[in-house]
């Protein structure tokens, strides 16, 4: 297991002057189609293109590929890519994170826009297939270290199949669910007639269904916009497609379309971001194994076990780089490292 490398930035975007000036004084729908208007219309990529185009959006700090659903993999850009996969390390693909089954398949733009395109372990992709996002409450799959996590969920009022990504990735996914259903609001309410779509609405506001907007506005807040997020959204819109995600631009934005501040103009000049800092990388590594749970952090770490209410059930400090504890089989726990948390199935 190798750490994630340790860093906190606060970066702003490069967001050109006078871009998002026709959201003034607007809310709720009307927003949204403000923003439609403005970040409809980008630069296309082809699909082989976007093999080129992840070297520059989705590079870690070591030069390897930064895969959205693994954290167990170092991918080599070219030399690692594929199309055929057998277990999760083989080899990374070009995952819609946003599935392209939603909107009919390999159409144009949406089958090659680069925001809700990631690179991603083949395998583990192959798993997600093309289920909603949410939170799962009964585990059938886990990728290593059960760092993305699939089965069942009750959020929408009834049990469905659904895939989690990792905690640090949540606000990253709802970001670009927001985008698409506002880059693409002239179509997708149509797209609701495709398999797996419960998270969507059938309507051009407000686009996503209630559940559905429920949980991304909670991996939103629970997941502030990250140095990676907000270079990528400037490389895109200077390199490639010369768009944006205004809702990276403006993290709170989507407060104003679906959450607590629909009753209140948006008036981007007077926006005031609120300084976050998100350490890109994890503090910690956990996996069980054999009846056995193993975390991985820096000496002197105060490693805590949580049960699924939350309540602490061991307590400890490493003493060195690893840490053994003998666990029940079949049960679900939470690890936490001062304030990052990772879900581990026993």
């Amino acid at each position: 297991m190798v750490l994630g490398l340790l860093f906190s930035l606060e970066v702003q975007s490069a967001i050109p002057a006078g871009y998002y000036d026709s959201t003034d004084g607007l809310m709720k729908a009307a927003l949204k189609t403000s923003l439609y208007n403005k970040i409809k219309g980008h630069t296309e990529l082809s699909y082989a293109g976007l093999w080129t185009a992840f070297q520059t959006t989705d590079r870690r700090a070591d030069g390897k590929v930064w895969d959205i659903y693994s954290n167990s993999t170092n991918y080599t850009f070219i030399t690692n890519q594929c199309g055929n996969y057998g277990y999760e390390g083989d080899c990374y693909n070009r995952e819609h994170s946003f599935p392209k089954s939603w909107f009919g398949g390999e159409i144009a733009p949406m089958y090659t826009d680069l925001f809700h395109l990631y690179p991603s372990d083949g395998k583990v992709n192959g798993s997600r297939s093309n289920y909603p996002f949410g939170n799962v409450s009964n585990v059938t799959y886990s990728s290593n270290n059960s760092y993305s996590l699939l089965g069942t969920s009750t959020e929408s009022g009834s049990s469905m199949i659904v895939f989690e990504p990792a905690d640090e990735l949540k606000g990253d996914m709802a970001r670009t669910y927001f985008y698409m259903v506002t880059r693409y609001e002239n179509l997708v309410a149509s797209w609701t007639s495709n398999a797996n779509t419960e998270m969507l609405g059938g309507n051009t506001y407000p686009a996503l269904s209630s559940w559905a907007i429920k949980v991304l506005l909670e991996w939103s807040r629970m997941d502030p916009v990250s140095a990676k997020e907000i270079a990528r959204n400037d490389v895109i819109y200077s390199n490639f497609q010369h768009n944006r995600n205004p809702f990276i631009d403006y993290p709170a934005l989507a407060e104003y379309v679906w959450g607590d501040s629909t009753t209140y103009a948006f008036h981007p000049s007077k926006y005031t971001a609120v300084p976050v800092i998100k350490f890109e990388g994890a503090l910690f590594t956990a996996w069980s194994k054999q009846g056995e749970l193993h975390v991985r952090t820096l000496v002197g770490k105060t490693i805590e076990i949580l049960d699924v209410t939350g309540k602490c059930i061991v307590r400890t400090i490493a003493n060195q780089a690893e840490s053994t504890f003998h666990t029940e089989k079949n049960k679900f726990v939470m690890i936490r490292v001062d304030n990052q948390v990772q879900k581990v199935v026993l």
